[in-house]
């Protein structure tokens, strides 16, 4: 989706939601609930704190709702209890935005409601009413499609065209304007405003591709939409599964009736506000955008991945439940959805789903990759080989972008005892993206755990750091090589530093005690191993720290601790 963005969008969530982080929500903790509860309100409120926390917002507005039945006069937990319901959806969110003036989220939740019942009047006296601090990005974008919807189109144009000369947000503005004149059947200037809005934004993210496509495509220039689609998918190789249901969908619009064009505007904020950390208020934009267009898929992936993010896998399921499999992006959602079906601990169930869409999908290696990622993190090291084969069997010609599924099945050669096959893997990863530092590390830090090639081994851990050197790990490689190559004084400097990046790593604290040792820092060394014992390492790495422990000192070929 294209994106707003602006350095003050953490500001402009703050001011959206600002009386939700209100400390005391009740004039009277202690009123008793109106259904007889002992809970008192503070408690209900409490619970639906609690319930947010847990991402069940349906759960947090009954909280609130009770809480602010038995206390209505107060403004905090109407505030509270209005966004929780906006989150869920429930019909409470817009009688609550009614009595909310200063909130500009409710304040957009009556405009949409008004724009849903087609009172489009309403609807712009609703969003001009909104202030030009905070939503000033979004406000000319919503009156426009207001005005589109009571049928000034003309009108619509004169609202955005002093601004699309902006520095800020002008390409933003420019692709309303050619939306809404593409609605209206207005080609030559649809044309116009849609040239002018590729050319202000620096890159095409999903979203933008969709919409320019289409019109590409529909302006009878079916090779430039092609290329954009093909740009797009190069860039996130998830995509290519959804080329044949995007190519499909070109010749529609990708804008049907104003307040699809509302629901863009929305969509855009939440990149802006997600991209900022600002997910929670992300998602208000989203659910917002889908209650306009509940088909809107782009919302929804955006809105499972913040799910995601925040640990909620069950509810980014229930997010992508709605996405038909022959929706564009279906094939995507899809492979979404089998993820979360493993995360929330259905591993056969989400195999399952992957191989149903390997078999609709026979050339992608994709759905036999992913399941290869979850055997191996499940310690099913042969199947997951056999995933992995699968899948770099559907890669015709290996090239750069590929190079995942060699270091991949490396891993799961190297866990499965059989290092002459991972070793292979991960060279010939390295032939197709020599820089890549995830393989660098591994195969080099591997070499120096078994004492070979060390000056190789040393150099491509070297290359990694220079690319990622706050990466606790990398540096911990780069250190172990040195301690491995009698480089005992610069090993300790260099652990010292990954310790620093990663304080709570049972390995990279063994290896540090390890180097104190060779540094004849006995003492600090014994402390090292201890902290690591602490630290919940694996099983065969305890029994190695004990082992340090008891014999006091390192074994005489050192080993991964």
């Amino acid at each position: 989706m294209f994106i707003l963005r602006s350095s003050r969008a953490v500001l402009l969530a703050m001011t959206l939601l600002s009386a939700c982080a209100a400390a005391d929500p009740s004039s009277d903790p202690a009123a008793p609930l109106a259904d007889g509860s002992g809970d008192g309100v503070y408690g209900a409120f409490l619970m639906g704190q609690f319930a947010m926390g847990e991402g069940d917002a349906n759960e947090a507005a009954a909280e609130y709702l009770r809480a602010l039945a038995a206390d209505p006069s107060s403004a905090d937990l109407a505030q509270h209890a209005f966004i929780a319901s906006a989150l869920s959806g429930r019909q409470e969110a817009v009688q609550l935005a009614r009595e909310l003036p200063d909130n500009q989220a409710a304040q957009l939740l009556l405009g949409d409601t008004a724009a849903r019942s087609g009172d489009w009047a309403a609807a712009e006296q609703q969003f001009r009413a909104l202030p030009r601090q905070g939503l000033g990005q979004l406000q000319p974008l919503l009156v426009a499609w207001a005005q589109a919807g009571a049928g000034h189109t003309d009108a619509a144009i004169a609202t955005l065209r002093p601004l699309i000369d902006s520095r800020r947000f002008g390409g933003a503005y420019a692709l309303h304007a050619a939306m809404i004149l593409d609605l209206a059947d207005n080609k030559p200037e649809a044309a116009h405003y849609y040239q002018l809005a590729q050319r202000e934004f620096p890159g095409l993210d999903l979203r933008l591709v969709q919409i320019f496509a289409s019109w590409e495509m529909r302006d009878g220039h079916p090779a430039d939409a092609m290329h954009l689609l093909g740009q797009v998918s190069d860039g996130a190789p998830y995509l290519q599964l959804a080329l044949p249901g995007l190519m499909a969908d070109l010749n529609k619009r990708v804008i049907t009736r104003p307040t699809d064009g509302i629901a863009e505007a929305y969509l855009a904020l939440a990149g802006s506000l997600r991209q900022q950390d600002a997910g929670d208020f992300a998602m208000l934009l989203l659910r917002f955008a889908l209650d306009l267009r509940p088909d809107l898929t782009a919302a929804r992936l955006m809105a499972t991945e913040i799910l995601t993010e925040q640990h909620h896998p069950d509810y980014a399921l229930q997010m992508l439940a709605p996405i038909a499999n022959d929706d564009p992006l279906g094939a995507p959602a899809r492979l979404q959805r089998a993820m979360l079906t493993d995360r929330l601990g259905r591993t056969d169930e989400a195999l399952k789903q992957l191989d149903r869409l390997g078999q609709d999908y026979p050339t992608s290696p994709l759905p036999p990759e992913q399941a290869g990622d979850i055997l191996r993190v499940k310690g099913r090291f042969p199947e997951a080989i056999t995933a992995y084969d699968e899948a770099i069997a559907r890669v015709k010609t290996p090239s750069a972008g590929d190079w995942a599924l060699f270091y991949s099945r490396g891993i799961a050669y190297d866990r499965a005892h059989d290092w002459p096959k991972a070793e292979a893997d991960f060279q010939h990863a390295l032939t197709l993206a020599p820089d890549q530092p995830a393989v660098l590390n591994y195969l080099g830090y591997s070499w120096a755990d078994a004492g070979l090639h060390l000056k190789q081994a040393r150099q491509m851990i070297e290359k990694a750091v220079q690319q990622q050197p706050n990466d606790g790990a990398i540096v911990d490689s780069l250190g172990w090589v040195m301690l491995r190559d009698g480089d005992t004084k610069n090993a300790v400097k260099t652990l010292e530093r990954a310790v620093e990046l990663e304080p709570q790593d049972a390995t990279i604290n063994g290896h540090l005690g390890d180097a104190y040792w060779a540094a004849g820092r006995k003492l600090e060394a014994t402390f090292q191993w201890r902290r690591a014992l602490t630290l919940n390492p694996e099983p065969e790495d305890k029994a190695k720290l004990e082992a340090r422990l008891t014999t006091g000192h390192p074994p005489a070929v050192a080993g991964r601790p």
